[in-house]
């Protein structure tokens, strides 16, 4: 794993390395190989980065799996993992399900839930006990077998946007999607334009969309980012996934850069 790039990096505004800003490649990245966890570092609530706290991530039977057979309960240590690349406008194909039991004294929220921390800081600039990067997030949720309960949702940690022409400075706002029960794959894909738009589809159906991504003036681990030059406008940044008390799989993660006027 690349510990060594985000630190080096750590108190620098993002570098300009987008690959989708003037690309000519049309190619889809394969940011999960299958095989290991090259190019991903991890950070853990309450951990140095690069600590891969009780080996919560891992790959079994070619699947990137968040684990917790090494957990006995849940005390907030909640877990992020970080492809070690800025991106800025991309297409982005997750396939995942969930399985498993959640780990004891998980939040009763993060039962089946995880997410995709898009346009994310940098994690070596996380405070020590940071519990979630400032990103915008997709919210991956499944169903408990009997009641409705949408997904790739928006949650919007250190972070705002805007729907329909109004500022939403709420956590979370719910899609228009199906529930997805029991342990299927899922696929949902995410279309992202710097800050300008992002829209959100599971199975190729749109089911959210938001405009104008922009760091939140009121949260504190943003004014951060801010103070050190961070511009309002989030326009680029590290893609990661989330570990927060449910066993996931993911199967598939892959990337194409778009091309920009």
């Amino acid at each position: 794993m690349m510990k060594s790039v985000f630190l080096q990096i750590a108190a620098l505004s993002l570098p300009s390395i987008a690959c989708g800003q003037n690309s000519t490649t049309e190619e889809w990245i394969e940011l999960f190989n299958g095989e290991n966890l090259d190019n991903w570092v991890v950070k853990f609530t309450g951990q140095e980065l690069g600590t891969n706290y009780r080996e919560t991530f891992r790959v079994e039977n070619s699947l990137l799996t968040v684990s917790y057979e090494n957990w006995n309960d849940f005390d907030g240590e909640f877990g992020h993992l970080f492809y070690d690349q800025v991106f800025s406008h991309y297409l982005l194909r997750v396939e995942y399900r969930f399985i498993g039991e959640q780990v004891s004294n998980g939040p009763g929220w993060a039962y089946r839930n995880n997410g995709l921390m898009l346009h994310s800081q940098n994690p070596a600039g996380m405070s020590l006990d940071q519990e979630f990067p400032v990103s915008i997030e997709v919210q991956l949720l499944g169903g408990n077998g009997t009641d409705l309960r949408t997904t790739a949702n928006v949650c919007t940690p250190g972070t705002n946007m805007v729907m329909n022409g109004e500022l939403i400075t709420r956590h979370c706002t719910n899609s228009n999607s199906d529930t997805f029960h029991g342990d299927e794959w899922v696929t949902v894909e995410m279309e992202i334009h710097g800050s300008d738009s992002l829209i959100h589809r599971i199975n190729g159906q749109e089911v959210f969309s938001l405009e104008d991504i922009q760091l939140d003036e009121q949260d504190f681990d943003a004014q951060a980012l801010l103070t050190r030059g961070a511009p309002l406008m989030l326009k680029e940044g590290y893609v990661a996934l989330q570990a927060e008390s449910h066993p996931t799989e993911f199967r598939k993660i892959e990337l194409l850069p778009l091309k920009t006027d």
